[in-house]
């Protein structure tokens, strides 16, 4: 994050709102669309405003009709245009994966760089806020599989500014993905123009004993377990990837030579995901720094319950992370916890 601007603190949702104003403000060229991001501000109110400040043929209330719309703005960017895609919910990506996987992804591949997609498709995804199996799920894995597209995941206000500022400008097509947890989480965020490059990890906490690569809202989560193993003398780093194409193998490979434990926490159900690629990676990359097996926690292999107490059993929180940690050094939980 720049140290050199001022920062104030805002919300996830008006950090990312900021972000979309000041790139229309500074390119013509960038559009919005998507399912009520004009008139009702979007699904969580991030767009609120824009219709007001840039009208109407710049803020674009669609049909309900992804595929529609994202091919729409497929054939605008490659026209010219920078258009920032809503899709209220990722579970609602399925029914547009055809042009996201087969059109916007090879464009300009198939073209021989002829083409350029610098589309942004905007989602939330992600458990915690009882909307049940539909409307709930992490889906990064399956974008994150697509030679030619770009997967984001902000954990931070100031990162959502400055990683969506980074996508916009972005000629390639990328998968913004916010999760609906953080949009009320505040935090410093620097004043103006500023970019967050994508493959740079984040460093969100330094520590000794165990390496903790989490995704998105699980950042939150590990600083949590890492705050009270801390009080059990267990020191923990925590890695933000950030931007999951293109990863940051360095970063985390760093990180493991200097705890030489790899925990991977992510939201997704943990079976076949990018959580486990990051795993194969670091044994790829780092494997004699390792004094322990590399673990893997995520979601169980089940939909997304509509119950809170089943939703706390289906995913990973604090505890379940607190305790992966204490196996990876050999420490039990302490007594009357």
């Amino acid at each position: 994050m720049p140290t050199e601007l001022a920062t104030r603190t805002l919300t996830t949702a008006a950090a990312i709102n900021e972000a979309l104003a000041g790139e229309m403000e500074r390119d013509p060229s960038v559009i919005v669309l998507g399912e009520d991001v004009g008139h009702h501000g979007g699904m969580f109110a991030v767009t609120r405003g824009l219709l007001d400040r840039f009208g109407a043929r710049r803020v674009i209330d669609t049909p309900i009709s992804e595929t529609g719309f994202i091919g729409a703005a497929i054939g605008a960017a490659i026209m010219g245009m920078r258009p920032v895609a809503e899709i209220m919910y990722v579970d609602f990506t399925g029914v547009c994966l055809d042009q996201i996987i087969n059109h916007a992804a090879k464009m300009r591949y198939m073209s021989g760089g002829q083409l350029k997609v610098p589309l942004v498709i905007r989602t939330n995804q992600g458990a915690g806020k009882g909307t049940a199996s539909q409307h709930s799920q992490t889906l990064e894995t399956i974008f994150a599989h697509i030679p030619g597209l770009k997967v984001v995941l902000p954990a931070t206000p100031a990162d959502a500014k400055g990683l969506l500022t980074t996508a916009i400008r972005d000629d390639n097509p990328v998968i913004f993905l916010e999760h609906k947890a953080l949009y009320a989480v505040r935090g410093e965020v620097p004043e103006g123009e500023y970019t967050i490059p994508f493959g740079k990890a984040r460093i969100a906490r330094e520590g000794t004993d165990v390496t903790v690569v989490a995704l998105a809202r699980m950042n939150l989560y590990a600083e949590q377990a890492a705050q009270v193993l801390a009080g059990e003398g267990i020191s923990v780093e925590i890695v933000d990837p950030r931007t999951l194409t293109p990863f940051d193998t360095e970063t985390v490979c760093a990180s493991v030579a200097r705890t030489h434990r790899l925990l991977v926490v992510e939201e997704a159900v943990a079976w076949s995901s990018v959580g486990g690629a990051i795993v194969q990676r670091v044994v790829d990359e780092a494997f004699d720094e390792l004094d322990a097996p590399p673990r893997l926690i995520g979601a169980r292999f089940t939909p997304v319950p509509y119950a809170e107490s089943l939703e706390g059993e289906a995913l990973p929180g604090p505890e379940t992370i607190a305790d992966a940690v204490r196996a990876l050094v050999g420490r039990e939980r302490p007594q009357g916890e």
